[in-house]
């Protein structure tokens, strides 16, 4: 027999829960409709060029294995499959490169999990492009604030994986937008969010990048969306996970361990001022973000004066402790900085080709050039964290001495790129999957997202 008790909501989960609720009925500021438009772009870009990828064709050729109804689109090929199945794989192909977004003050990849869940939840429900848009844009809100709310840095640093744990609240937030959940079922897909919220940070050892795609990747977008479509038929949960005994914020108190202990109220802080989606960053260069700084200084030098390869003796990289151990001398071209700078001086640009040339791994110009190339963590760039810097300093035959530090990386939100930049980006990575004719529609619908009716119509466009 069930025992009838009162329960009491915090005001904390009150105001966060009624805020997802009403989402869907709210317009988006200019620039926050602008920005988000930009990072639904970037991500689709990044599932169609990652189902061609490793981790990509594994995720797709799961999901056949999986089969279920027909509900959504597994983009970049014909498979359509449940709408958690296809979340999944989607989530895993976006991230199945170091091509899509980061939110550095939340040390979260919020794109490739939240906008995977929200397409393929959109696409079963068919819901409008601008619905879309405002749930997508409420997810980065939810991801950032919850993995800051438990100091993102340090609960990192301890182990825990932030880029799957905010992306999971953040997905479950969109999802439960275009569910139309009311704040009732909001808080219940909520409590279903924080069950399946984990990860660790032992990534950095998948040396193909492949269960690194679905922590980053599939597995938030699949718990985002199974926590709402299970409250949605009718799964009921804890009133408020967030407060009273045994909740999400005392599971993971690391205050023994890190300098502060969580703190719930940066969950509602700003909500509806601060859109995070404007805070977040596209990168240029499709790497590993510790390599985006110095690619910036280097192509910096090498159009300023000219550099060659053949010029250089010496090369120092200077970043910040954590990002040198990151992305130094990793067995994959895209986050091994060596390798990527190495690749600049001799081809004067960084592309989505080079960066997954395996084989130039190898190649005796490039090991050459690479064995000149010193990395080294920095302790003065350490403290500027979040803020990805970098300094590079050449050391040229003739005695010439370069130096260039990189503070705010093109695609950061205080340097951050054009529509046109990202339409170009987009584009290159879709073109060779799609077709010229097909990427170029899908970029001008995506665009135009807010406009259309029902997000099934771009399924066509998503298929290869």
């Amino acid at each position: 027999m069930s025992i009838s008790k009162s329960v009491s909501i915090s005001p904390v989960m009150s105001k966060l829960s009624r805020y997802i609720a009403s989402a869907p009925r709210k317009a988006l500021p200019s620039a926050a409709l602008e920005a988000t438009r930009h990072h639904v772009l970037d991500t689709i870009a990044a599932m169609v060029s990652g189902a061609k990828l490793l981790p990509g064709k594994m995720a797709i050729s799961y999901a056949r294995t999986l089969g279920g109804r027909p509900e959504a689109t597994v983009v970049g090929s014909r498979v359509l499959t449940s709408v958690v199945n296809a979340a999944l794989a989607n989530g895993m192909s976006a991230h199945a490169d170091e091509t899509d977004d980061s939110h550095a003050a939340s040390v979260t990849h919020p794109g490739c999990g939240i906008v995977a869940a929200a397409l393929a939840l959109a696409e079963r429900e068919r819901r409008s492009g601008s619905e879309m848009l405002r749930a997508v844009a409420l997810g980065y809100d939810v991801s950032a604030r919850l993995t800051m709310s438990l100091d993102a840095a340090e609960f990192r640093r301890v182990g825990h994986l932030t880029h799957a744990f905010g992306p999971t609240f953040g997905s479950a937030a969109a999802c439960a937008a275009l569910a139309r959940l009311n704040a009732d079922q909001v808080r219940h897909a909520l409590s279903y969010a924080a069950q399946q919220a984990s990860g660790l940070s032992t990534y950095m050892r998948d040396t193909e990048h492949v269960e690194k795609a679905f922590e980053f990747g599939g597995m938030p977008a699949r718990n985002g969306v199974t926590s709402a479509t299970m409250v949605a038929a009718g799964c009921t949960g804890v009133e408020d996970v967030f407060s009273g005994e045994r909740n999400f914020f005392i599971a993971f108190d690391e205050s023994r361990r890190t300098r502060r202990a969580p703190e719930p109220e940066i969950l509602v802080r700003d909500l509806g001022k601060t859109w995070e989606i404007v805070n977040t960053n596209i990168k240029r260069w499709t790497v590993g973000s510790p390599i985006q700084a110095p690619l910036d200084s280097l192509l910096e030098l090498i159009r300023a004066h000219g550099v060659k390869a053949d010029d250089v003796e010496k090369v120092v990289v200077r970043i910040s402790h954590r990002g040198a151990n990151t992305v130094g001398n990793r067995e994959m071209p895209d986050i091994c900085m060596q390798h990527m700078c190495a690749i600049m001086l001799l081809d004067g640009i960084a592309t989505f080709e080079s960066a997954h040339d395996m084989k130039r791994m190898k190649d005796p110009k490039v090991l050459a050039v690479r064995r000149r190339i010193e990395l080294l963590g920095d302790d003065e760039l350490e403290k500027l964290l979040p803020s990805r810097q970098g300094i590079v300093e050449l050391t040229l035959k003739d005695g010439r001495r370069l130096h260039h530090h990189t503070q705010h990386v093109r695609g950061t939100w205080r340097n951050p790129m054009t529509r046109g930049e990202v339409d170009e980006k987009a584009f290159h990575l879709m073109a060779p999957i799609l077709g010229a004719k097909r990427a170029r529609a899908l970029c001008d619908t995506v665009w135009n997202l807010d406009k259309l009716k029902d997000v099934r119509k771009l399924r066509p466009l998503l298929q290869a």
